[in-house]
Order: structure tokens, then sequence, then C-alpha cells
């Protein structure tokens, strides 16, 4: 007689632990395999100084046949080298009074897309009879041939973020209750994220050897990951509980990673995927890694005021979720 409530108690619960964790685990499948699977790059943007014919009607010529490069029109040649040191180009084409055509590139932001360009435009000069010479104005690391530390970085920064967040919801509760508890919550998450922001910046320069350069950078970047990452997932489960968990492991993890174009480029993504870097968690810490080390810091303002925005937002998230669940308290005098 005894077993048969008990039953009923864990029975219920187990269940939808096991169709959530089937749940998320398909969704993973679906959001790697159907975003990385065959990628198609599309309107990936090529820099041009307006009124440089030989250079625009080659591009102009290349987008008639294909929409893989999208031409990006500048008013000077030095506002087209500013795009491309702050991203927003992959390379910048440009001719010669001579008639030949240099082709600047930046590796650094995503090897894949500077490939897939030089790859198209190099037969497209040829045929066209015009000269092209290549340069690699921001090159990627050696050690990093493909231009993925950054995104691996980023991953592993969030991952403990929200590991942290789920370890202190499963020990203290998921919404602390009252306002001093969060202030303690709020703060050891800190500490963690010092920590991990700069045994990161560590790993990946002088131990791994990848970056040489930019150590405190890459470690500030690193701990403002952590902390957000725990923040977002703490306010989540403060006001949602065990689900929170679970939205919080679909938000960061399975639509995060692949939506970040830290693997491909965002141009390479389904179009459902290629706008999710600039305000996923994931997406602006590998955009901000990249942008510290290997770019001027203007190429930084975004990714840096969004991760400063979901951090806040989790702090305030956090708090008046634990305001709540103090008024809860007080007003039953029992605890929910």
């Amino acid at each position: 007689m005894d077993d048969e409530p008990r039953t009923r108690d864990w029975l219920p619960r187990t269940v939808a632990l096991l169709v959530g964790t089937l749940v998320l685990a398909t969704a993973f499948i679906a959001a790697y395999v159907g975003a990385l699977h065959q990628p198609h790059p599309r309107d990936v943007p090529v820099g041009v100084v307006a009124g440089d014919q030989r250079a625009e009607s080659l591009l102009a010529a290349v987008r008639a046949r294909t929409d893989t490069i999208e031409p990006v029109g500048y008013d000077s040649p030095g506002a087209a080298d500013d795009a491309l040191t702050a991203r927003q180009v992959y390379a910048v084409l440009t001719s010669a009074p001579d008639g030949t055509l240099t082709l600047a590139t930046a590796s650094a932001s995503a090897p894949a897309a500077t490939e897939l360009v030089t790859g198209v435009l190099t037969p497209a000069a040829q045929q066209a009879r015009l000269p092209l010479t290549v340069t690699d104005q921001v090159p990627v690391s050696p050690d990093d041939p493909r231009g993925l530390v950054p995104f691996y970085l980023a991953v592993g920064l969030v991952l403990g973020g929200y590991l942290a967040s789920t370890a202190l919801g499963v020990s203290l509760g998921t919404a602390p209750r009252g306002l001093r508890r969060a202030g303690l919550r709020i703060g050891s998450l800190a500490v963690h994220a010092l920590l991990l922001g700069i045994i990161g910046a560590v790993l990946v320069g002088p131990v791994l050897g990848v970056w040489d350069h930019d150590l405190v950078a890459v470690a500030a970047v690193g701990v403002l990951t952590v902390f957000t990452a725990a923040m977002v997932a703490t306010a989540v489960q403060g006001w949602l509980g065990l689900l929170g968990t679970g939205l919080v492991i679909l938000l960061l993890v399975v639509l995060g990673n692949p939506g970040s174009g830290g693997i491909y480029a965002p141009e390479f993504l389904p179009a459902a995927l290629r706008g999710m870097h600039r305000w996923n968690v994931p997406g602006l810490a590998t955009d901000l890694l990249k942008s510290v080390v290997y770019f001027d810091w203007r190429s930084t303002r975004w990714p840096l005021a969004g991760l400063l925005l979901w951090a806040v937002l989790g702090v305030s998230g956090l708090l008046t979720a634990a305001l709540f669940r103090n008024r809860r308290v007080d007003s039953t005098g029992t605890t929910r």
C-alpha cells in the first residue's frame, strides 16, 4: 500500500524529465545536422569602392551568375579598408591604374568565407583577363588555421557559466529567497567567472600557444562571457525552476552554438540562423573574442554591448525572481 503513493509521487516527475531530455536531444540533432551538414553560402559581403569600374564590373558579373557574393559599396578606399578591419566585409576588391586587381581579405574573420571569396573571384578575374593579387590583411593564427579557437573557447566559457548556475540551483534551490541571498549568489558566480575567464585565457595563450598576445583582453572577455551565461541561466531557472534548465540548454547550446557563426560564417547557415550570432550569448562571445585578438576595437562595439545587456538582464531577472519568491513566502508563511 505504501508503494503506490510513492509511485504516484516520482513517476510523473520522472516521465517529465525523460520526455524533456528526449525533446532536447531531438532538437540538438535537428539543429546541428540541419544547420551544418551542407552549408549554402549566400550574400557573402565583399567591399568595393564606388567608381572603381573594373572592380565593380567584375563583382557585378559574378553577382549576375550567383548570389554567393554580395558587393558592398564604399565612398573611398579608406572607408573600404575600415570596413574590412571592422568585420563588416570579408574582403575588399580594388583595381590599380595599370588594370591589375587586388583582393584584400581578412581570414581571421572566417577562413572559410575568405577562401570562398578567393575561389569565386580568382577564376572570374582570369576569365576577364584581369591579373588578380590576393593578400591577407588580417591573417588567422598559424596555430588556428581554421579559425575555430574563438568559437570553442566561447563554448567552454558559456558551458562553465550555465553549469555553475545549475550546480548552485541544484544545491541551494533555483531562486534565492531575498536580496541578500541573491547578492551572495551573484558574488559567487562572479568569482567563478573571474577564475574561469583567466584560466581560459592562460590555456589558449601561454599553455597551448594559440595566441601569444592580448592575454588581458581575452581574459576580460572570458570573465564577461562566463558571468553573462551564468546570470542568464540563473534568471531563467529562478523563474521557471527545473523547466528553466531545459530552456537554458535550448537557448545557449542547442540553438546557440550552431547559430553562433563560429563553425561556419553566418552567411553559410540556413536563413533562420543567420542573424542569431548578433544576439545569442555564444555568438556575441565568439565575435568579441575574434575582435579583441585580431581586429580593432571598433568591431567590439555591438558584441560587447550585447553581452553587457544580457548580463544586466540576467542580474535583474534573478533579483526580481528572488523578490517574488520571498514575497510569496512572507504572504503564505510557508516555503514553496
